[in-house]
């Protein structure tokens, strides 16, 4: 599971482990949807993305985690890994990705194996509530684009401050409700509320900051998305779908890094 999701249906189908490993099969079909987000995110080629992290962020998220050589990483709602698993080869670290989907899952270790050495990173099946993880045991703890899915997103930041080692780091990507209330905009982002709710989950040194260059380069990768052709390629379908709801918000949210340190 991470940040760019499939089209949510218009019926009341369940965003659960089956729906996502749907959409990651058909994610890994779609080479023409790769490269959109490569370029457009300033990705290079090797990174498999499922999220909006422009590779600029990604070096943000990785100077905030502050992590120690040898540390723990902990990359929640990793989806194919990429964005952890290049986060733990900068500084070193031993990572440990957790996702619903069991197929991004088997893509995260295909990445890993190609990109990390051996028995450096291991990959489970879990939730942003219930991550499976023991207390206290992670350096440092990433979630790209998804905390919006927990419900609430405050459940999974006291999840993520259990998991967290005092002193360690916190470097969550998101996004935010800005101005008026839009009828148009997932109502779960109205949830999202970082800078209160990391608070309220123990974590010290908040910071939420807002980063108008990603939200610069996701609006050219959705304009891009949409001016190619998709044929029956499903991911591309998808990534169209979702694209036309977020141009028609598009000032509506705003895109945020909070970060925060565990006392």
């Amino acid at each position: 599971m991470s940040g760019m999701r499939p089209a949510e249906p218009k019926s009341p189908v369940p965003l659960d482990a089956g729906f996502f490993d749907r959409w990651y099969l058909d994610m890994a079909a779609s080479p023409q949807r790769d490269a959109i987000v490569a370029r457009t995110l300033g990705l290079p080629a090797w990174l498999r993305s499922s999220s909006l992290l422009t590779w600029a962020g990604l070096g943000e998220v990785a100077e905030a985690l502050r992590l120690p050589p040898g540390g723990l990483l902990a990359d929640l709602a990793c989806g194919r890994g990429g964005y952890g698993i290049e986060v733990a080869r900068r500084a070193g670290a031993r990572l440990l990705g957790v996702d619903i989907s069991r197929v991004a899952l088997g893509q995260a270790r295909l990445s890993s194996a190609e990109r990390l050495p051996a028995g450096r990173a291991e990959f489970l099946a879990g939730t942003l509530t219930e991550t499976g993880l023991a207390e206290a045991s992670a350096d440092g703890l990433m979630c790209v684009d998804a905390v919006q899915f927990a419900d609430p997103p405050l459940a999974a930041l006291r999840e993520f401050r259990r998991v967290l080692a005092p002193g360690g780091r916190l470097a969550v990507t998101c996004w935010e409700v800005a101005g008026p209330p839009d009828g148009r905009v997932p109502a779960r982002l109205y949830a999202v509320h970082l800078r209160r709710d990391l608070a309220a989950a123990g974590f010290a040194d908040v910071q939420v900051r807002e980063r108008p260059g990603w939200r610069a380069a996701e609006r050219r990768m959705w304009q891009e998305a949409m001016s190619v052709p998709a044929g029956s390629d499903e991911a591309l379908l998808s990534m169209q779908r979702e694209g036309r709801r977020s141009l028609d918000t598009f000032g509506s949210r705003r895109r945020v890094l909070a970060t925060a340190t565990a006392p």
